[in-house]
């Protein structure tokens, strides 16, 4: 049952990222749904995978398929979701990441550029291009939300993924600088290890996810997306009306860890 009145009343957001059901992208919709919001979904490379998982959540949704690195893709995205919502935007979801395998799972000193390269497009450079493509909807501002997975780090197995992170994390504090006067803000959410389609296509994942059962101070539950879920919301509200260029934790306390 959806809740009125909710923190995203009226709003209308974007949500990439709808893989399975265990994505925190799904509960991030499945929360904003409940908060008042009017959501469409994008996906990539398989779009009837997000329309099932769509199925599941309290209203019905379009989901739109969208390729950030495919100019053409980003140069409709505006009309479709124009064409959908029957307006503008108020928020994006930003939860894409890619590496190819040879550039994960240890293999770091031997990756080719080529790799890299798919790695930085896919996870970092569409934070920008995503946001520029629905630029023209958010006339009266918004709130941009990506994910990250804390790259102060060098993780096991995660490799050029790390790089590519921290790259993603500077796009965020430079399209905070550059947006502020479009009164859009732009934040991260660095979540803790879920097991999510994603997570599961690292190597060595249960090795890197084992380190939250003894440094994070609060318990870690890998199949709980709701608190990073929640902290999407959030930035996507009204409450957070002058944060920008920041990195919200929600990884159980584990990065002001150190042993």
């Amino acid at each position: 049952m959806t809740n009125t009145g909710g923190i995203l009343e009226g709003k209308r957001i974007l949500i990439t990222g709808v893989l399975m059901e265990s994505s925190i992208a799904f509960h991030a919709a499945k929360l904003a749904q409940e908060q008042g919001a009017e959501i469409i979904l994008t996906a990539f490379p398989r779009p009837t995978l997000t329309e099932r998982i769509a199925k599941k959540l309290p209203k019905p949704t379009t989901v739109l398929e969208l390729d950030v690195t495919n100019d053409e893709h980003l140069a409709g995205l505006a009309d479709k979701v124009r064409a959908d919502l029957g307006g503008g935007l108020d928020g994006i979801v930003h939860s894409i990441g890619f590496a190819p395998q040879d550039a994960l799972g240890g293999n770091f000193l031997d990756t080719p550029f080529e790799s890299v390269s798919t790695a930085m497009h896919v996870s970092a450079y569409s934070l920008k291009s995503l946001t520029m493509a629905c630029k023209p909807l958010m006339e009266n501002g918004g709130s941009v939300v990506g994910l990250t997975f804390d790259a102060q780090f060098a993780w096991p197995q995660y490799d050029w993924m790390g790089p590519a992170k921290a790259a993603l994390e500077a796009t965020n504090r430079y399209m905070a600088r550059y947006l502020g006067p479009d009164n859009i803000r732009c934040n991260l959410v660095s979540a803790g290890p879920i097991g999510s389609m994603a997570a599961k296509s690292i190597p060595g994942f249960s090795d890197l996810a084992s380190v939250w059962d003894s440094r994070s101070p609060l318990n870690w539950e890998l199949t709980d997306p709701e608190p990073t879920g929640k902290a999407i919301v959030a930035l996507l509200s009204d409450w957070f009306p002058k944060t920008t260029g920041e990195i919200i934790h929600v990884d159980g306390g584990l990065h002001a860890i150190g042993a």
